[in-house]
């Protein structure tokens, strides 16, 4: 039986429900003390191994035009930036070394590719979404709607929503909820308002920098070199990253929580996966898929997460979802994950199909 369907029959079941903690020490008790060790010199390597890889798709992208070449390019690019980012977002978390001015630094570097500002996103990602992981209203990323929230949406909306909780709106929906809405169009709070206007500064530097070499250098042709090494690496990110977080966090077996039921046990180890990828996977995505230990401690360093992981699995075996990271897992998900009734039974919704999974209470729409 899968580590998913033991999860489902015994933790999801009311009839057969096991006591769960409701907060994180038992759970960081069971954690090898070193799973906390950093080696400064493997940050680096992992940080200018990367580095190298985006500068060599970078020179090949520049180098030729032959559509045959620059669509494997273009995916080794976005691949790379969002593996360059997964280092950024470990040293954000002042988990990939013990110095904090080397983890500011390179987590700044790492994020250029990416266009992220790093103070922006550890508001909204290490204060807001590893603060409430799936409490509603609170946790921001992949947030549901409701029924009721959906037949309020414009036609255009319902379909703009339908495209980015379907198989490949992944970068659509991280595109526009995550990077402009949380990163470019948020207004920073007052008391993080001068670090956050520092590093989009840096990010609109690198963004318009590379441009205006780009042109000088090229002339008008300058345009579609920067579309080429920026522009696109940074959407196939996107779409690789959107569904990076999907999967951590959306499946039928995954509830959100109201505010008064919410738990850290629920939001950090009930609703985060550990998903094992196969060989070489984590050449590029740098264990970020072995992703319950990273939300139960952030200062994990990732290189460590999988044995923190075996140890969580092996402590807490009915509420740990682990398995394989299969494609067949995630087309069910965006099927069967629309829409969140968190506090009732679903009747027919007029004009539409609408199945309900009883034990998650997570809705599919179709028209």
């Amino acid at each position: 039986m899968s580590a998913t369907a033991i999860r489902t029959s015994v933790v999801r079941n009311a009839d057969t429900m096991i006591e769960s903690p409701t907060g994180l020490k038992p759970v960081l008790d069971v954690i090898p003390g070193h799973c906390y060790e950093r080696s400064t010199t493997r940050g680096l390597l992992l940080f200018a191994r990367d580095v190298v890889i985006f500068g060599l798709t970078v020179w090949g992208l520049l180098s030729t035009n032959d559509p045959l070449l620059l669509v494997p390019l273009w995916l080794l690019a976005g691949i790379s930036v969002a593996g360059l980012f997964v280092i950024g977002h470990d040293a954000a978390h002042d988990a990939l070394f013990d110095s904090k001015r080397l983890n500011a630094l390179v987590a700044r570097l790492s994020m250029l590719p990416s266009l992220h500002a790093v103070e922006v996103w550890v508001f909204g990602h290490n204060r807001v979404h590893h603060g409430h992981t799936l409490k509603q209203g609170l946790d921001f990323v992949w947030h549901p709607l409701t029924v009721e929230q959906y037949e309020q949406l414009s036609r255009v909306a319902k379909l703009r929503h339908k495209l980015e909780w379907g198989p490949f709106g992944a970068g659509a929906y991280y595109l526009r909820e995550v990077w402009w809405n949380k990163m470019v169009r948020f207004t920073p709070p007052t008391r993080w308002a001068k670090q956050m206007r520092r590093d989009r500064a840096l990010v609109t530097m690198y963004a318009l920098g590379a441009l205006t070499l780009l042109v000088g250098l090229d002339g008008a042709g300058g345009i579609w070199q920067w579309m080429k090494v920026v522009v696109a690496p940074f959407l196939i990110f996107c779409q690789t990253i959107g569904w990076v977080v999907h999967v951590h966090h959306i499946a039928p077996e995954i509830r959100w929580w109201p505010r008064r039921e919410w738990n850290r046990f629920r939001g950090q180890v009930e609703g985060t996966t550990i998903l094992w990828g196969p060989p070489g996977w984590d050449f590029f995505f740098h264990w970020i898929m072995v992703h319950l230990p990273h939300h139960v401690d952030m200062k994990v360093p990732g290189y460590r997460l999988p044995e923190a992981a075996r140890a969580i699995a092996e402590a807490f075996p009915d509420q740990v979802d682990e398995r394989p990271i299969r494609v067949r897992d995630y087309l069910a998900a965006t099927k069967a994950c629309k829409l969140h009734d968190l506090d009732r039974d679903l009747g027919h919704l007029p004009g539409m199909i609408v199945s309900i999974s009883a034990r998650a209470s997570l809705l599919r729409v179709w028209p």
